[in-house]
């Protein structure tokens, strides 16, 4: 078969088969890291976050919010700050992620759009997002729309996430909370409910099998022609 495609080469072709899939199931709850796009007191993203907190703990999993106050912006301050260091933490830790941003301007806020900049696709051999689950989220102060949720899901793409279908939006969300900051029941409320429930069976599905899943060909045959030159080189 491999004949009929002479560009390829087929000792780095890996063919996919189910019993690569298999592998033993990780005993202890799915770690899913929240991030929202507010420093307001009476954040509407925040809110949302918290309440998807409590609803991914119902499901069974363990839930961490980064707080993005006194987060810098990239670039004003060194990579060992308090709050970076802080961020990339949770990244490492976590299966899987909740994005919450406002929709500003057409778009997501420079403070959600900061916490993802100071993630780095590399972190030596390490890939701090790629293979993580990612469910999105956001808040209008209008009537519902969806630039935000389509700018975080190109990003999560680009983060090499597997980002999963459902998604919330919630509009006009300072009539969707109590005073106490829970949010009223609703057809937004129930959406929410759902979108933490997929993300929580496509973590148990996924990790652990992720270090296959995003293995590709590409970065094989990058490697090995870096070993082969290294092996080769005419002098040590």
């Amino acid at each position: 078969m491999t004949s009929e495609l002479p560009n390829i080469d087929p000792e780095l072709l890996d063919i996919p088969t189910p019993d690569k899939l298999t592998q033993p199931a990780a005993a202890h709850k799915p770690r899913i890291l929240l991030l929202y796009g507010s420093n307001r007191a009476r954040s509407y993203s925040r809110l949302l976050t918290e309440e998807a907190a409590r609803l991914l703990e119902q499901f069974g999993a363990e839930a961490r919010i980064f707080n993005p106050a006194s987060l810098p912006l990239p670039d004003d301050a060194p990579e060992d700050h308090l709050k970076v260091q802080e961020l990339r933490e949770l990244v490492l830790w976590s299966e899987g992620m909740v994005w919450c941003s406002p929709e500003r301007h057409g778009a997501m806020t420079g403070v959600f759009k900061a916490q993802i900049d100071w993630i780095p696709l590399s972190m030596g051999a390490v890939r701090p997002s790629q293979g993580k689950t990612l469910a999105l989220m956001q808040v209008s102060g209008g009537s519902q729309s969806f630039n935000a949720l389509n700018q975080m899901r190109v990003l999560g793409r680009w983060m090499r996430m597997f980002t999963i279908p459902n998604q919330s939006s919630v509009a006009k969300a300072f009539l969707e909370f109590d005073e106490a900051g829970r949010m009223k029941p609703s057809a937004y409320y129930d959406r929410v409910v759902d979108v933490m429930e997929e993300l929580v069976k496509f973590t148990l599905l996924l990790r652990g099998q992720t270090d296959y899943l995003v293995d590709r060909y590409s970065e094989r045959k990058e490697s090995a022609e870096q070993l082969s030159k290294r092996v080769n080189q005419a002098a040590i």
